[in-house]
């Protein structure tokens, strides 16, 4: 096992991870924005209206995304796992 290509697992889980990762995280930086749009339109600066749209836009996320999220994971743990000889060797 020679350093490539332990940079090429660590890029190939670090992508991954920002694959799977990327569409709830951008999903709560637009209803943060929005929230934070409307709290400076109506000058209402409660802390918790800012937290649960968030957590539910999340949740919500998690419903629609997570099927893709779970096959993604999936493919590159069996990708790791059909390889795992070329880890010992």
């Amino acid at each position: 096992m020679n350093s490539e290509f332990v940079l090429a697992l660590a890029e190939k889980g670090i992508y991954t991870i920002l694959l799977v990762t990327g569409p709830l995280l951008i999903l709560a930086l637009a209803v943060g924005l929005l929230v934070s749009i409307f709290q400076a339109t109506t000058q209402i600066q409660e802390q918790t209206l800012a937290f649960i749209p968030k957590i539910v836009a999340v949740l919500v996320g998690m419903v629609f995304f997570g099927p893709w999220m779970l096959t993604k994971m999936i493919e590159f743990t069996v990708d790791l796992y059909q390889n795992l000889n070329q880890f010992v060797g």
